[in-house]
């Protein structure tokens, strides 16, 4: 384990000195307990931002620290909100949030100390304007896509069945009802099963609810099982699945008995809409079986619509919101048992659908540390000794921490090099809507985007426009590229600004006719932006195919030089040890490191400066 030559006993009296800020949106659950060390049962249900400062006012009351329950993306945290600190500490759990605080850190000129956990894994990283790269000069990975063929039809794994569940079905009955979905299977005989399908998830008036559950159920279990094993070709070489039903699952009695315990839970509980505890069932490991998991499914079904009802319609999944989760297990898991796939727990099946890997207490306490060292190294802009640190889960020979030198900005990035980016696509298939959707929110994380080419504004976002503005962006939403108003064809340069970030990159348009669906599944592809190209000489990085954070490979050269990304070669700080081995010896023998963006908490934490050795004109700091 290497150590900083930094004197905590003084330092620690000047960061007394600063005023703090943090902001946190979640409030806290019984599953927050077990990976952290300033909340307690009595906290649960509380925000976290709140009871972490008065935890931390208990051992150091004379400092300020304030406290927002907030979105860090909410319109009042701008630019110049972000002006005012020294320096923004990053604990977020979400790689779009990550992307944001980034570009309001460099729109601000304010250093960002990021930092990321997952499970025995963590790592800090320093992020200084011009100097250093920034969060996103390293492209990370997309999430893993799935072609709608699989999901729809298909499936061969329980993560398929999670996709569907959560993006489809889920969507399907409560979120967007404008949004397109792919969730019903296109039978042979479209005009017979047309009308079937048009009004199927349509509550009918005075319908009862569970008549209403019953059918969505029957629908997607088991009438578009059907359809699907009405192509003979599909199941050639295929395990065929099997169509459930309702009737065959559950009898009137169960019915019955959910309402009852509903009514049960509703007086005793009212703080708590959960199908679970509905109906007595109180262990999230456990497996339930197809008779358990349909009656999670028409009770959480029921709860939405009895106590959420004003909800719908405008629902996203969300892995902290216990019915959503309680009715994507049950679906998934039916639709696993249709399809001959292994049943999983709602704690399985929690973590599949919110990408979680479960956090342990001491990696988050060696993380935060190094965060610390990190933000006072900063303060005092002792920039010859920023250090990026990684926490790695096999140390050999005791080796814990690897610490290197940041990397420089890379020239390609098209955050803060402004490099054009080049984007593949169907001009002619493709709509406005696609492009904003797929490329320009999920993609390049903008929250208020505004697109122009030439002169021409195409599409935009904003409280401020007139309802014949709004009408017309969103007419421009449905039309294909090449019939906008400014046609975008081959050679088109488009430009994409969000104005709340005051960040903008131009994107060059490629016509391209077909891709691959297995291989292509959003039907374009952006490109440009990656890596410098690896210099003559360097060595073969070795990837981690298996994580779903980006991999950053290490593998060490007699010159003590590690190659922590392609083409970035980054001298190692020399720790000798007793045994006369050094880190860089270590790093050797440990080929992959991380850069982790799963950290189960969002935290965002601000610095206000005192006497360390910083600009006097701001006067905050953030985290």
């Amino acid at each position: 384990m290497t150590c900083e030559r930094f004197h905590f006993s003084s330092a620690r009296d000047k960061v007394d000195l600063l005023s703090h800020l943090i902001i946190d949106m979640d409030t806290i659950e019984v599953s927050n307990l077990n990976r952290q060390f300033l909340f307690r049962q009595s906290h649960v249900g509380l925000s976290k931002a709140r009871v972490a400062r008065d935890a931390v006012l208990r051992f150091r009351p004379q400092i300020s620290i304030t406290p927002y329950h907030a979105n860090v993306k909410d319109s009042n945290f701008n630019v110049d909100f972000f002006k005012q600190f020294n320096v923004v500490l990053n604990g977020l759990d979400n790689l779009d949030a990550r992307r944001h605080v980034n570009r309001l850190c460099l729109a601000a000129d304010v250093p960002l100390v990021e930092s990321g956990t997952t499970g025995f894994l963590g790592q800090v990283t320093v992020h200084i304007k011009g100097k250093t790269e920034c969060y996103e000069c390293q492209p990370k990975p997309a999430p893993k896509t799935y072609p709608v063929c699989t999901i729809t039809s298909t499936p061969t794994k329980f993560v398929h069945c999670i996709v569907w569940a959560k993006d489809l079905l889920f969507a399907k009955l409560f979120g967007d009802k404008n949004q397109e979905n792919d969730l019903n299977v296109r039978s042979s005989d479209a005009s017979s099963s047309s009308n079937h399908v048009e009004d199927v998830f349509e509550r009918r008036n005075d319908e009862d609810i569970e008549q209403y559950g019953r059918r969505v159920y029957d629908h997607v279990f088991g009438y578009n099982i059907e359809v699907a094993l009405s192509n003979e070709e599909t199941w050639k070489n295929r395990n065929r699945p099997k169509p459930i039903y309702s009737r065959d699952v559950l009898d009137n009695e169960l019915t019955r008995q959910n309402g009852n315990m509903d009514k049960n839970c509703s007086t005793n509980c009212p703080s708590s809409v959960s199908a679970m505890a509905a109906l007595g069932m109180k262990n999230p490991q456990d497996i339930w079986g197809l008779m358990e998991n349909s009656r999670i499914f028409l009770e959480a079904l029921k709860l939405f619509f009895s106590k959420r009802e004003e909800e719908i319609g405008n629902l996203t999944f969300d892995k902290d919101d216990q019915l959503a989760v309680e009715f994507v297990t049950a679906a998934a898991n039916i639709r696993a048992a249709s399809f001959g796939i292994p049943l999983h727990s709602l704690f399985e099946a929690k973590g599949i659908a919110g990408n979680i890997v479960h956090a342990v207490a001491t990696t988050n306490a060696v993380i935060a540390g190094l965060i610390v060292i990190e933000a006072i190294k900063v303060l005092q802009n002792d920039t010859k000794n920023y250090r990026m640190t990684y926490c790695v889960e096999h140390p050999a020979r005791k080796m814990l921490l690897m610490p290197v030198e940041p990397f420089e900005p890379n020239k390609s990035c098209y955050v803060c090099s402004e490099t054009p980016l080049l984007l593949e696509i169907n001009t002619h298939r493709a709509k406005l809507r696609d492009f904003v959707d797929k490329i320009v929110k999920a993609t390049l994380g903008m929250n208020l985007p505004l697109i122009m080419h030439g002169s021409a504004l195409l599409y935009e976002v904003g409280d401020d426009l007139d309802e014949a503005m709004v009408a017309n962006y969103a007419a421009n939403l449905e039309k294909v590229l090449s019939e906008l108003p400014s046609p975008v064809t081959g050679g088109t340069m488009l430009t994409v600004e969000d104005l709340q970030q005051e960040f903008s990159c131009n994107i060059n348009i490629k016509h391209r006719e077909e891709f691959d669906e297995e291989k292509e599944p959003d039907g374009m592809v952006l490109s440009g932006w990656a890596p410098p190209p690896t210099v003559e000489g360097a060595n073969k990085t070795i990837d981690n195919a298996g994580s779903t954070s980006e991999a950053l490979p290490v593998e060490a050269e007699k010159s003590e030089e590690i190659e922590t990304a392609p083409g970035k070669k980054r001298k190692l700080i020399e720790v000798s040890k007793n045994d006369g081995t050094s880190n860089a010896e270590e790093i050797k023998k440990n080929e992959k490191l991380q850069v982790l963006d799963d950290d189960d908490d969002d935290d965002l934490v601000i610095l206000d400066g005192g006497d360390l050795g910083f600009s006097p004109s701001k006067k905050k700091c953030q985290w």
